[in-house]
């Protein structure tokens, strides 16, 4: 009788392979993983051709870069790093910040912001977020799915936390007032 290897042995013997350069492996490992990183790729480039790119990119990085996942924690999370970065470093290098202003240095939380997006289905919310404003959404993406506080966004886009407090700002109301749209043009969101 043989044995079953349990998912955690599987994914250690997968990334070990991977490592080797074994082609069947990182094919394995991109088909497993690949569509769910386009959807957070896509969340930060806005289109499906752009979001390919980064997510080509992002497996060229996973596959060069591999020896330094060590084993702690996710490696699906692991991998969303390598693509977040990835997108970011494109998203620096097409300059989409250049020209953000503060709206001022105060802050107001969007009061009711939450319960617009309870009422949202998760497609038309990528939908949505794909077709923010590239700043909005750079601050949006991180502050929002990846939870990263103003500090580590002002770093990571080379703004002040200033300028990424008002981006998100502007960004949810940005949005409420698309959702908004939607509701009033087909009745629901």
């Amino acid at each position: 009788m043989g044995e079953t290897m349990s998912r955690p042995e599987k994914e250690r013997k997968l990334i070990e392979s991977c490592r080797r350069g074994d082609r069947k492996a990182q094919r394995e490992l991109y088909d497993r993983f690949a569509s769910r990183m386009l959807v957070v790729c896509e969340r930060y480039m806005g289109s499906k051709e752009a979001a390919e790119d980064v997510l080509q990119e992002g497996f060229l990085t996973v596959y060069t870069k591999l020896g330094l996942y060590s084993g702690k924690g996710s490696f699906e999370g692991w991998i969303r790093k390598v693509m977040v970065n990835t997108a970011l470093c494109e998203l620096r290098k097409n300059d989409v910040m250049n020209g953000v202003r503060d709206i001022d240095s105060t802050f107001t939380p969007d009061i009711g912001f939450t319960d617009v997006l309870e009422n949202l289905e998760a497609k038309d919310l990528l939908k949505l977020v794909m077709s923010m404003p590239e700043s909005y959404r750079a601050v949006f993406n991180l502050a929002v799915f990846e939870g990263m506080p103003h500090a580590q966004i002002a770093k990571e886009l080379g703004i002040t936390e200033a300028n990424s407090r008002s981006q998100l700002s502007r960004g949810k109301t940005w949005l409420k007032e698309r959702i908004k749209k939607m509701k009033l043009s087909n009745g629901r969101f």
